[in-house]
């Protein structure tokens, strides 16, 4: 029966289950009363049965193994009825005839009047004592009151502060709740801002390829024109060459004829042609410095500065994003494209709105 009793205690207010006995879903037991209690500290503003307000419900953690109860509009009064515990508690009360703790109060003596029974309690000492230490011994000047008064009393405050502190630590908890959900909103967010700068730099690197590669074919085409123009040269001193070395071979085959009549048939005709090749004059060679393309050197310390001025900016707008010129610079740019070998004009974009800081340019 000891044992029985035991497990028939209420964790709230340490007494025995009153009925209604409710199941919660973690299959501890409560009375409906202290249950109640215990939900209403921890919603506060949960309207109470018979309200005309409809309420959307509460929550609150069992007192035993600390699992959250989620409760509907009904609050505790939605929770199942254990008929099987209320059952006991009747069959109980019927086998035993004494109060509960009974047996253990009788054996609770005093210690200076061994023959006496505790029975009432000290106020001024706090402290549970016999009658006869209140008429003859240490606590006849003090104030006394009856044991089961200071008894129910000390279990009410008791079961008071346990339901405090359940619902001091539900509310610990949700706390704790919300920093955790405010961690997860951190991580989003800077891996969120992380993707915006990737894309924002990956853009300024596509203007700058963009741009090189205009650059380049503008080398490109310079140099090919001065190739064809060099190599048209080399064409045409060549064949010159060719034609003055022709002459010449013929001018010693004809010295070297020995006979006079038919050397000078031909000397006259190869004379007038010597004469005329020498005088030939060729296209003008290039000029000093025409194999320079210095003129096609860029400058970008200044534009590498102003790169690593970039920052963020905080307090940026999406409505203002929207407004910035776009990175690339198709629109607004000045001058042809050999005018601006420097890099881009243009704004770099800015990260999402909010209160975050967003990258700023320094292309404005």
């Amino acid at each position: 029966m000891d044992n029985l009793e035991k497990q028939l205690i209420c964790p709230i207010c340490l007494e025995m289950f009153s009925k209604p006995v409710v199941i919660l879903p973690c299959q501890h037991n409560l009375c409906r009363k202290c249950a109640n209690d215990v939900f209403q500290a921890s919603n506060p503003l949960w309207q109470s049965r018979g309200s005309t307000t409809v309420s959307s419900g509460g929550r609150f953690r069992c007192p035993s193994c600390r699992h959250e109860v989620v409760l509907d509009r009904h609050g505790v009064y939605g929770l199942q009825r254990n008929l099987l515990v209320e059952n006991i508690i009747d069959i109980y009360k019927q086998e035993s005839s004494r109060p509960l703790h009974s047996k253990a109060e009788q054996h609770l003596m005093c210690e200076e009047h061994e023959e006496e029974k505790i029975n009432i309690y000290c106020l001024s000492c706090e402290v549970p004592t016999c009658s006869l230490c209140k008429v003859f011994g240490a606590h006849k000047d003090c104030e006394v009151a009856p044991l089961p008064t200071i008894y129910k009393r000390q279990k009410s405050e008791l079961s008071d502060g346990i339901a405090m502190l359940v619902a001091g630590n539900d509310r610990v908890q949700a706390v704790i709740t919300q920093m955790e959900e405010v961690c997860q909103t951190i991580e989003d967010n800077s891996r969120r801002q992380k993707q915006l700068l990737t894309q924002r730099f990956e853009s300024l690197c596509a203007v700058l390829e963009e741009r090189k590669a205009e650059l380049l074919q503008a080398l490109a085409r310079e140099q090919e024109q001065k190739l064809q123009r060099v190599r048209g040269l080399i064409r045409q001193y060549g064949d010159h060459l060719e034609a003055s070395s022709k002459l010449v071979e013929s001018a010693i085959q004809s010295m070297e004829e020995p006979q006079m009549a038919l050397y000078l048939q031909q000397a006259k005709e190869l004379i007038n042609k010597v004469g005329t090749m020498s005088k030939v004059e060729l296209a003008g060679r290039p000029e000093p410095g025409y194999e320079s393309m210095d003129q096609f050197s860029v400058s970008v310390e200044h534009v590498a500065e102003m790169l690593r001025t970039i920052d963020f900016q905080a307090g940026a707008s999406g409505e203002e994003e929207d407004e910035e010129v776009p990175l690339d610079g198709e629109e607004g740019s000045a001058g042809p494209e050999e005018e601006r070998p420097d890099g881009p004009e243009g704004e770099c974009p800015e990260g999402p709105g909010g209160a975050g800081p967003t990258l700023r340019s320094p292309f404005r």
